[in-house]
């Protein structure tokens, strides 16, 4: 039964010149969420979940096919260059809102029949804070913040974490930047100052 559902997809169109297992084997089943910062806008008000494609073209088939096939999706671009082990990286950024949780299982669940990995398959992983866990709706609601406010004090809590740290290890608490040439150009940079 599911050899023949497969071929019923495989010959259904994703979007322009994809079609269903197009992306098999080329796409790792663990996503990252918040690792990297975005482009469009602040960290509090965009979440940016990465992929881990290999090969170029197969990056830009997955950019090309999320940017065309979900609205919510602010942007999607692929790494200019390749990692250690020859792939790419494929950025997604979308609004931190209400919604984003629903959007990301629905993507997930259209990604199953592009790449071959199952739903259930599909891993992600947190760096702020440290934390791992499948793709569903429970599960990500529990990683991603989905809302500014709420981003902003899930990072508060961690800077304070690690400042009693800090203070139970007897070191000095200074969780502000150095006050030097280098973080005065980052920060102007920045629009800081």
């Amino acid at each position: 039964m599911q050899h023949n559902r497969h071929n019923q997809y495989h010959n259904q169109q994703l979007s322009e010149g994809l079609e269903a297992g197009d992306l098999a084997h080329l796409v790792d089943n663990t996503i990252t969420i918040d690792e990297y910062k975005s482009k469009m806008g602040s960290d509090d008000e965009i979440c940016v979940i990465a992929f881990k494609v290999q090969g170029k073209d197969p990056a830009r088939d997955l950019v090309s096919f999320i940017e065309k096939s979900y609205d919510w999706v602010l942007d999607a671009d692929a790494s200019s260059g390749e990692l250690d082990d020859g792939s790419y990286l494929v950025f997604v950024e979308i609004d931190r809102e209400a919604d984003m949780i629903a959007n990301l299982t629905t993507m997930f669940g259209d990604l199953e029949r592009l790449t071959s990995v199952k739903f259930a398959d599909w891993r992600a992983k947190t760096v702020k804070p440290n934390q791992e866990g499948d793709i569903s709706a429970e599960s990500l609601r529990r990683m991603i913040p989905t809302s500014p406010s709420e981003y902003r004090q899930r990072t508060r809590k961690m800077v304070d974490d690690i400042d009693k740290l800090k203070i139970s290890a007897g070191l000095d608490v200074n969780t502000k930047a150095p006050k030097n040439d280098l973080t005065d150009s980052l920060k102007r940079a920045a629009g800081i100052i």
